[in-house]
């Protein structure tokens, strides 16, 4: 009896030890990405934008999480892959001038298990510097800094983490982590990369990319795009799916952010993202909006979905159906609100209205779901933005949205 005494004692000691050393590893593995984000989110970087000062500050932080982590510098300078690029003007401007050239970096570090395969995990770590074209703010005049925390210190942050569980963890796959410069001026970090690899290519197994991972929500909503690039992919994020995520597929490879120019060169790909909101682009991304706890469990899937693909043979590359086959109508107005992207229900959900715009002036609130613009029944962002196609300045039309369940109709000018 006092032998089944001490062996369950022993049992249960070791339970607790078990369990506490994991609940540490929580707590360091989420104190280490709050870490990560607040540097990289901070003002002393101003906005990461690409080829500046920040940037490169930016560049050798995370080469050197890198080294401490024990991983193989893999760029053509150590960890460093330096890119040249012509940025894209405004489409709209008339300013006919030739751009100078700009310059960026991305930083690469490796983990060589020996494998014949190598996965490919990547995140951009660049942003707006002091906002410019791309502010969602358009307060330009102050030069505010556009920090950048979310999108997108979080994605790198989670790629750090994910960098450390794969130190020692499976090893079927050679693993290759890459942070992105240059993805909010056109994707040219990525885009570079995947047509001047250091490694060969053509041995590359997956992409997972991650960009806007740092603000889950109650309902824990998560869209997981690239679905359909590869058979096996459904299955293994449905399986992986433990932590009651509400989960968003998209099929397709093509999308705005890095894991399209993998895509491109014909790599099965998988983006992480937790969704749109009003500090996107603006200087109100800051560190302290970010869900922490959130991304400690989005960096927990993503990692057992690539454990649970680690014996897998190199996965069978699909192309999808990209939105090519239905060109995204073009439009001169807008109603002047940020679209809930995360939303399927039908219609266009609002989640945030901009001042002064012709939504904020017709009594429009974030939370509405446009269902009809004029004649035109709104079913997703596509029939949307047809709808806008149909108007120009100064036009005037009714607006039904979904409010509470009630349809309100709404008096819009242009």
């Amino acid at each position: 009896m006092k032998k089944r005494s001490l062996n369950y004692l022993l049992a249960l000691t070791a339970i607790f030890f078990i369990s506490y050393g994991s609940l540490m590893a929580q707590k360091i593995s989420e104190k280490q990405m709050k870490k990560d984000i607040e540097y990289l989110a901070s003002d002393e970087l101003e906005g990461r934008d690409t080829g500046s000062p920040g940037e490169a500050k930016a560049a050798d932080y995370v080469a050197n999480r890198f080294k401490k982590l024990g991983l193989e510098p893999k760029g053509t300078d150590n960890y460093f892959q330096v890119f040249t690029f012509k940025p894209r003007r405004n489409p709209h401007s008339t300013d006919t001038t030739e751009l100078p050239d700009m310059t960026g970096k991305n930083v690469v570090g490796y983990i060589d298990n020996g494998a014949p395969s190598t996965v490919v995990i990547g995140a951009h770590f660049d942003h707006l510097g002091y906002g410019g074209k791309g502010s969602g703010s358009r307060d330009t005049v102050s030069g505010q800094i556009h920090n950048g925390a979310d999108d997108n210190a979080s994605g790198v942050a989670m790629m750090l983490q994910l960098a450390a569980n794969f130190v020692k963890g499976p090893k079927h796959n050679n693993y290759l982590f890459i942070a992105f410069s240059g993805e909010e001026k056109g994707l040219f970090g990525s885009s570079y990369y995947a047509k001047n690899p250091t490694i060969d290519i053509d041995r590359v197994n997956y992409m997972i990319n991650m960009d806007m991972v740092g603000r889950l929500d109650d309902k824990k909503a998560l869209a997981v795009y690239g679905i359909g690039t590869s058979p096996g992919w459904k299955e293994a994020c449905e399986k992986a799916n433990s932590y009651g995520f509400d989960l968003m597929f998209e099929e397709s490879g093509v999308g705005p952010s890095d894991h399209t120019s993998f895509y491109l060169q014909d790599v099965p790909v998988l983006h992480f993202f937790t969704g749109q909101h009003e500090d996107y682009h603006t200087p109100a991304d800051d560190a302290d909006k970010i869900n922490y706890d959130g991304m400690l469990i989005v960096a927990s899937y993503v990692y057992d979905i690539i454990v649970d693909m680690d014996d897998e043979l190199k996965l069978e590359f699909v192309k999808t159906k990209t939105e090519d086959s239905k060109k995204a109508p073009k439009y001169s107005v807008t109603l002047g609100v940020m679209p809930d992207y995360m939303f399927n229900d039908g219609g266009m959900k609002i989640d945030g209205v901009s001042d002064g715009g012709a939504a904020d002036r017709s009594g429009m609130e974030a939370g509405d779901i446009v269902v009809k613009m004029g004649d035109i029944i709104v079913e997703d962002m596509m029939s949307y933005m047809e709808a806008l196609s149909k108007f120009k300045k100064g036009d005037k039309t009714v607006v039904k949205v979904l409010r509470n369940e009630m349809i309100l109709d709404m008096d819009v000018e242009f």
